[in-house]
């Protein structure tokens, strides 16, 4: 995680062996590329779509074994072919972008699952897919870890999202807590907004925690780095407490504090 930029997914450290170092930098700049693509700068969404089109492209070009032309695709080859990882999980990345350019509400939680099934699951998959650690449980737990780190995202990140016109709240339960969208954009902090983000927060949370074995399953380094993430995740949830949901004026950041924080508590996970 960045201070600028909350990540979905941790980039790779020097906590993380040196042979897998590399290639999670590669599937890396592949998502976060794609996901610049839908999210970043003054194309219009053909555009946007039509550049996502062409990653599709390059990835069948791989799996035909068709040499790549750009910079990216040829080092991602290498990759994909070495460590035989799934093209569809790259392809699952590429589809929820060029869903987030299509699609700015989301009507429940399953349908909001759905989305980061696809958004942020498959990094974490890929990196079991490097260690050989490809059994169901690993896995489940991998994306309850990944999912939970997107909805921390969102939910850092609401009044980033809502000035582009995106609201990932569940509109199920903006109803349930009685919270409309006219209280997002005037930023009102309603018990009923409290509410809403408290309940958003603690199932965050539920979820994270219920991946966090996955850190003490994987061997050495990968496992602390995995550890220092949970932990990493589960402080801006706090921190989204401490403000009372008021993410509108606090968005939630880590300080130096906060990371002699997570140390301390990922060496007792």
């Amino acid at each position: 995680m960045a201070v600028d930029h909350y990540e979905n997914f941790p980039v790779a450290s020097l906590l993380v062996p040196a042979r897998l170092r590399r290639p999670i930098e590669i599937i890396y700049a592949f998502a976060r590329s794609a996901d610049d693509i839908a999210d970043e700068g003054t194309a219009s969404p053909d555009e946007r779509l039509a550049a996502l089109a062409e990653y599709q492209q390059a990835l069948t070009d791989i799996e035909r074994g068709e040499p790549p032309v750009s910079p990216l695709f040829k080092a991602l080859a290498p990759v994909i072919a070495d460590h035989a990882l799934p093209i569809g999980l790259f392809r699952d990345l590429l589809d929820a972008f060029a869903q987030d350019v299509r699609q700015s509400r989301y009507a429940d939680y399953p349908e909001l699952l759905e989305y980061c099934r696809r958004s942020a699951n498959p990094v974490g998959r890929l990196v079991l897919h490097l260690c050989g650690r490809t059994d169901t449980e690993s896995l489940r737990q991998s994306d309850c870890i990944c999912s939970a780190l997107q909805l921390i995202n969102f939910w850092q990140d609401i009044a980033i999202d809502w000035a582009k016109d995106r609201v990932y709240l569940p509109l199920e339960e903006l109803a349930r807590f009685d919270v409309a969208e006219a209280d997002i954009a005037a930023a009102r902090l309603s018990p009923q907004w409290r509410a809403l983000l408290a309940f958003q927060v603690d199932r965050a949370r539920q979820l994270m925690l219920s991946g966090a074995p996955l850190a003490r399953a994987l061997p050495g380094r990968l496992g602390w780095e995995i550890r220092l993430t949970v932990q990493g995740g589960l402080r801006i949830l706090e921190r989204i407490e401490a403000v009372g949901g008021d993410v509108f004026r606090h968005r939630p950041r880590l300080a130096a504090w906060d990371w002699l924080v997570i140390a301390g508590r990922s060496l007792t996970m």
